[in-house]
């Protein structure tokens, strides 16, 4: 069999099981409203929670950024490409979040990637939810440590894992707020059977991070808890990208000179460092707090429209309101219907999510107006 018959038979698969994955092209927008093919839609599928890729005060930050620095870092953070923009980022974030430092990455699936093979070695027990996102479970898998994963949110058979004989070290993987089911994990119960086994906890809460707790310092401040290692991005309630690790002085240090993604990637342009500093001042203060109390206020009248829906509906009081459909075809179907009705909605299937929960993954931001949501559920009820 040859190279072209593999990737040939691997798409056919993906065709019959209609899980093949396709890309749409937006023309402008990215917020309340966007354009794709010359047609306007409610926009359900962004994970601008806050409405922060749209903001004044950010969009100005960057371009005074792009002013100074120009428009990329020139290089690895261990070369060039570390600038004072960056280290400004840095402090704030570790003094915001209260650790010793924060490093920054292109991405929330670098830093993960990186931190997980960094730490772990063979003799190491990498202990994870097994809902939690592919970043941690690939790099998981990837790693020479052994990997077990414990049953969605379930603290007792977290505790029974940890509990087994390991040589070296245990690391435990979990999110704040789960991606594809918007549900939120019991961290402090977590963070409470992993220190019982002087095991480290790292939490990645891309879903929680300038959304929950005060000041929207995220799922670990709401759960009066501290991981040894809190990875935050930036693509969602920050609205913009990138990501960063907080952790301890000593931890950071051992990541400079350990961590491959961090050493050798380019790292992320001054400006948009610039444009993170002001978004992060937006998320402290009262503007970030009208725009979290407004994205409740939407999402419970959300919650409270699909009580009759013929959908599972999950647990989630997050902004991720997944529809659970089932079948493929289905959830393919619906969200083609909601797009003529021009509402973007995004139908996600597996291997994304586990066989025989394909949904609509609605999601919902501060930039949305009641009238949006009311509008949405019209649609959702008429297709039923």
């Amino acid at each position: 069999m040859t190279w072209q018959h593999v990737i040939d038979a691997a798409l056919e698969q993906r065709r019959a099981a209609d899980a093949l994955r396709r890309r749409c092209t937006v023309e402008q927008g990215t917020g309340r409203w966007l354009t794709m093919d010359g047609r306007r839609f409610l926009n359900f599928s962004s994970n601008d929670y806050l409405g922060l890729s749209q903001h004044p005060a950010v969009i100005r930050a960057w371009q005074q950024g792009a002013e100074r620095f120009g428009v990329g870092s020139g290089g690895s953070g261990h070369v060039i490409g570390h600038t004072a923009a960056h280290q400004a980022l840095e402090s704030e974030l570790a003094d915001w979040l209260g650790y010793d430092r924060a490093l920054l990455f292109i991405s929330g699936f670098s830093a993960n990637q990186a931190v997980i093979s960094a730490l772990t070695g063979k003799d190491d027990r990498i202990v994870a939810d097994k809902l939690s996102h592919a970043s941690l479970l690939e790099a998981a898998s990837l790693s020479p440590a052994q990997l077990r994963r414990f049953a969605h949110n379930d603290v007792g058979q977290l505790a029974t894992l940890l509990g087994k004989p390991i040589g070296g070290q245990q690391l435990v993987v979990t999110e704040g707020v789960f991606s594809m089911d918007g549900d939120s994990a019991p961290l402090r119960a977590i963070a409470d059977a992993t220190h019982q086994t002087q095991a480290w906890l790292m939490v990645d809460d891309a879903h929680g991070i300038g959304v929950m707790g005060e000041q929207g310092r995220g799922s670990c401040h709401l759960h009066s808890i501290k991981p040894e290692i809190l990875i935050v991005t930036f693509g969602k309630g920050f609205g913009v990208s990138g990501a960063a690790v907080l952790c301890s002085e000593t931890v950071a240090d051992y990541l400079l000179q350990f961590a491959r993604h961090l050493i050798y990637s380019t790292s992320m342009p001054p400006a948009q460092a610039v444009a993170l500093s002001a978004a992060l001042q937006v998320i402290q203060r009262a503007d970030g707090e009208g725009r979290r109390q407004k994205l409740a206020a939407l999402i419970t009248r959300f919650r409270e429209g699909t009580a009759d829906l013929p959908f599972k509906v999950t647990d989630s009081t997050s902004a991720i309101q997944p529809l659970i459909v089932g079948d493929n075809r289905r959830a393919l179907q619906l969200a083609e219907r909601l797009r003529q009705q021009d509402c973007l909605v995004t139908a996600i299937r597996p291997p994304t999510v586990p066989t025989g929960t394909a949904r609509l993954r609605l999601t919902l931001t501060a930039a949305h107006e009641f009238a949006d949501i009311d509008r949405l559920l019209e649609v959702l009820h008429a297709g039923e």
